[in-house]
C-alpha cells in the first residue's frame, strides 16, 4: 500500500517500511481477540481495508471490494475460484474492466481444463457491460461468469458489496453492486445472497455478476 501512494520507484525491503508505525487496536476487526471469528480475513476484509487507505488518500475510488469466492463440489469433486471484478478510477485514469485488484492475483482454470475435470459446463465468462461508474474517469466493469452443472453439487457463495456499493470518489458515481442466482432447469431462478449456500441439481445454472468500480469526478467535468 505504502509503495502505491509514493510517487517514486522504491524497493519492497524491510528498510522502507521502517518509519512507519502501525497502530491496530487490540479487539478491533483487524486485531480481534480469540475466539473471535476470522474466516475470509485475506479474501474479503483486506479487500476492504485497500479500498478504504485508497479512498482515505484521495487515491482511487473503490474497486469490486471482493474476491467473489465461489466453491463447487460434491463427494467426487471439488473446486474453488475467485472471481475478477472492476477496478476503481483515480485522478487521471480510468478503471480496469474484470481485473482481480488488490490483495489478489489468482488466475482461473483455463476453461478446457475445468470442464475436463469437473462435470460442468462453463457457458459464459465476460466482463458485466455498464457495470463500472461513471465520472471523469470511469469505474472498471466488472465481470459475468455462468457455469452449468452436469450432476448434483452443492454451491457456496462468499462475497462482498453485495448491499453497498463500491464508492465514487470527488463526484464519481458509484459502481454496481455484486449478484449471484441459480437458473434452475425447470425455468426458476433461486437468487443468492454475498455468503450463501444452496444445492444444484444437473443443467442447474449458477450465474455470478461481480461488482463494478467506481467513477472518480463529475462526468460533466469530462
Amino acid at each position: 500500500m505504502l509503495r502505491c501512494l509514493i510517487q517514486a520507484d522504491i524497493p519492497l525491503n524491510d528498510g522502507c517500511l521502517a518509519p512507519i508505525e502501525l497502530i491496530i487496536p487490540a479487539g478491533s476487526l483487524l486485531n480481534p481477540r480469540p475466539p473471535a471469528a476470522v474466516v475470509a480475513g485475506n479474501v474479503e476484509t483486506s479487500q476492504a481495508l485497500t479500498d478504504a487507505l485508497l479512498a482515505a488518500m484521495g487515491a482511487q475510488a473503490n474497486s469490486q471490494g471482493s474476491m467473489n469466492n465461489l466453491t463447487f463440489g460434491n463427494a467426487a469433486h471439488q473446486h474453488y475460484e475467485t472471481l475478477c471484478g472492476g477496478s476503481g478510477a483515480g485522478p487521471g485514469f480510468d478503471g480496469c474492466d474484470a481485473v482481480h485488484v488488490h490483495m489478489t492475483n489468482s488466475r482461473l482454470t483455463d476453461p478446457e481444463i475445468l470442464e475436463m475435470r469437473f462435470p460442468v459446463r462453463l457457458e459464459a465468462f465476460g466482463v458485466r457491460s455498464d457495470s463500472g461508474g461513471a465520472g471523469r474517469w470511469h469505474g472498471g466493469c466488472g465481470a459475468i461468469r455462468k457455469i452449468r452443472f452436469l450432476e448434483p453439487m452443492t454451491v457456496a457463495v462468499l462475497a462482498t458489496s453485495r448491499q453497498i456499493a463500491p464508492s465514487g470518489l470527488q463526484g464519481g458515481a458509484d459502481g454496481a453492486t455484486g449478484r449471484a442466482w441459480i437458473e434452475r432447469s425447470d425455468g426458476s431462478h433461486h437468487a443468492l445472497s454475498g455468503c450463501d449456500q444452496a444445492s444444484v441439481d444437473r443443467d442447474d445454472v449458477v450465474v455470478i455478476e461481480t461488482p463494478g468500480g467506481g467513477g472518480w469526478g463529475p462526468a460533466t467535468d469530462a
